[in-house]
């Protein structure tokens, strides 16, 4: 009875957080959790602009800039931005909308667009209003924290979830899209080939996803030449192998990479040569064994949870993993959380737990021991890999959906 009083109290007061609402006008009033939401990713842009802090932006601009100049997109500039690029050719057309305006109005709205589209990819996924609203109240500090850097990774996370949207609504043709999009952009986008299984009209998405291929492979094409871009995107692939190595290293000097399940093994242990597949094959098996049973295809609650699966796996497994690119793992995270019914103790547990490791840590809320503790270690995929496991479980074993109503 008292651990029902506690889990009833929590309950009440997210719901109470949930029904404030922000007025904007005599007659017009938003929810609080959305007014958070653009609020935090707005205040974390301007914050950075005002502090000259938009080097990722000016990495992104380049990248449009140097496909139009036909120059390497994988060196160093120095003279322009520190670090070097790491996206693929096509993510030049994405950027361009926002590269051709001043460096102030676009990286606001870059990073306001960002926001919105996850915002909106959220949203298309139809889950009860005080679901949706709990995964932006929960989700804003990490939005934020991705915004601070002007990140790509809200973006990533839309298209994924619009990838399985579309599948959903048997729009094969976009859910195609997005998949090949985000692959060519960043490879995280590939996560989306998950929901291939869940189509109903497979021979249509295989030849559009072949099309897709083709046609945004060769788009920035438009803008520079055949040869410089199929050059570019050779670059590519050998800029990111060289990555994954740096990443390694960055491992065991407990670098700002590589924050990843792989990677705390890898500080622990203060063992460098640690192969990535010596947990991404196990993780691949085990991801992939409970698809085997096509019976549960057509259950929404086994297919909003691979949704959840594939945006945590493509984050905690990977050595390319920062700690600004888990706005896609919390999203998954906070789908797995609402989902849940009833809500039992430990799960609310294990959401504070995600709270406090992988969303306040990085942030200037957190003790700066604490920070740098969990900055050392890699802990902040922990949480979400404990998130992962239960997946796994619930796909296997308890996968049927059952909304409370709110």
């Amino acid at each position: 009875m008292q651990n029902n009083f506690v889990i009833d109290r929590e309950i009440a007061l997210l719901m109470s957080i949930l029904n404030i609402k922000i007025p904007l006008t005599s007659r017009l009033s938003i929810p609080f959790p959305v007014f958070l939401w653009f609020l935090l990713a707005t205040l974390a842009v301007v914050l950075e602009l005002s502090r000259h802090s938009i080097n990722n932006y000016h990495i992104f601009k380049y990248v449009f800039i140097h496909t139009l100049e036909q120059k390497n997109l994988y060196v160093a500039y120095p003279q322009v931005y520190n670090d070097t690029n790491h996206y693929g050719p096509l993510f030049g057309i994405v950027i361009a909308p926002f590269a051709m305006l001043p460096d102030s109005m676009g990286v606001i709205l870059w990073a306001l667009v960002n926001a919105a589209i996850l915002f909106y990819a959220i949203r298309r996924l139809k889950f009860p209003r005080k679901y949706f609203l709990t995964i932006l109240l929960i989700g804003a500090i990490e939005l934020m924290s991705s915004i601070h850097h002007v990140q790509f990774n809200p973006m990533v996370a839309s298209w994924i979830i619009l990838s399985f949207v579309f599948v959903e609504e048997e729009k094969d043709i976009w859910a195609s899209f997005f998949i090949v999009a985000g692959f060519l952009c960043k490879l995280y986008g590939i996560a989306g080939i998950t929901f291939f299984l869940f189509s109903k009209h497979k021979g249509k998405f295989t030849i559009w996803f072949l099309i897709w291929m083709l046609v945004l492979f060769c788009l920035p094409m438009l803008f520079s030449s055949p040869g410089f871009i199929t050059q570019s995107y050779l670059d590519w692939m050998y800029s990111l192998q060289e990555k994954d190595s740096q990443n390694a290293l960055q491992s065991v000097t407990f670098g700002q990479q590589d924050i990843s399940v792989t990677g705390i093994i890898r500080r622990i242990s203060q063992c460098r040569s640690i192969s990535d597949g010596f947990i991404l094959v196990p993780a691949m098996i085990l991801y992939c064994i409970p698809l085997l049973d096509v019976s549960k295809y057509g259950d929404n609650g086994f297919k909003l949870r691979y949704l959840a699966l594939a945006l945590i796996s493509i984050v905690i497994f990977s050595s390319s993993a920062e700690s600004v690119t888990y706005i896609i793992a919390i999203t998954g995270v906070l789908i797995w959380f609402v989902i849940q019914y009833p809500v039992e103790r430990w799960m609310i547990a294990l959401m504070v737990f995600v709270f406090i490791v992988s969303i306040i840590s990085p942030t200037d809320l957190c003790p700066p021991p604490l920070n740098h503790f969990i900055r050392s270690y890699a802990l902040k995929a922990l949480p979400c890999f404990i998130v992962w496991l239960r997946l796994l479980y619930e796909v296997q074993f308890k996968y049927t959906l059952q909304i409370a109503a709110l």
